[in-house]
């Protein structure tokens, strides 16, 4: 499996995932034409889209979306509410329901959901499994809170996708009125670094060799605060892989799970 995260951040997420001859795209929060570029930086074709799975109706993550799928003819998958909430702005929309905490089959991928705390509609955390390599990969930001739920769903994944939004102290001290700190750092909002730590050393196992983090703030946050509180509770807890940052304004470099997952195997990685 081949992971592409077009860009994340305040002003847009999306992320492509690639397997044998399937490709899924997970959130569209940018324009067509800017999804476009992206992928053809990230090297990939967006025309090899066959699906688009959105995580919830913020527009940091459905902008695109109806306006993507129109153009490639597939469908959009969410769960109930973030299917109704799009079908309010786009009444023509090709949209297939996705079963929160069942396994769907999407896209030739295997896809598993759980709800999160985040204040959209029904938003969802996802883990997706291709078929041949069995490798896994957990996707969560605009989460609010690391429940159970979402701790289980994202165990014994090979790749994590996380959010670390926000630095507890800059968010304080930030530009953003205390009705709008207060909604980041709450349960229906966005986790800190230090919550992501927490998080992640909770899900640290042998075989996970990739941790991405997602979602960080322009205003709130830097690479390299997220970057050495979270690789120093990541090393802590044993893990031996690679930590990558996705940036806003241009995908990140792409990531070959099978090929990280073989040097994980011979000890290569980390």
């Amino acid at each position: 499996m081949k992971v592409f995260v077009l860009g994340s951040g305040s002003r847009g997420n999306a992320v492509a995932l690639q397997a044998e001859s399937n490709t899924l795209l997970i959130d569209a929060g940018f324009g067509v034409r800017s999804l476009r570029r992206r992928a053809k930086a990230a090297g990939i074709e967006l025309e090899s889209v066959a699906g688009i799975l959105l995580t919830h109706e913020h527009g940091d993550h459905s902008r695109g979306a109806a306006a993507l799928a129109r153009a490639l003819r597939c469908p959009v998958y969410g769960s109930h509410g973030t299917l109704r909430a799009l079908r309010r702005r786009q009444r023509e929309l090709d949209a297939v329901l996705l079963p929160v905490g069942e396994l769907a089959q999407v896209c030739g991928f295997t896809v598993t959901t759980c709800h999160t705390s985040h204040d959209a509609l029904e938003p969802i955390a996802v883990t997706v499994e291709s078929g041949l390599s069995r490798l896994k990969l957990g996707l969560a930001y605009d989460v609010g809170r690391p429940t159970h739920r979402l701790i289980e769903l994202l165990r014994d994944c090979h790749c994590l996708l996380v959010e670390a939004n926000h630095d507890e102290g800059m968010l304080r001290q930030g530009p953003y009125p205390i009705h709008v700190r207060q909604r980041i750092a709450g349960p229906g909002g966005h986790l800190s670094n230090r919550a992501a730590a927490n998080l992640l050393r909770q899900l640290v196992h042998p075989e996970l060799g990739t941790v991405v983090l997602l979602h960080l703030s322009d205003r709130c946050n830097r690479p390299q605060l997220a970057a050495r509180e979270i690789r120093a509770v990541l090393q802590a807890s044993g893990f031996g892989g690679r930590l990558h940052i996705a940036p806003q304004d241009e995908p990140l470099q792409p990531i070959d799970l099978l090929q990280q997952d073989q040097q994980l195997s011979l000890g290569l990685s980390g």
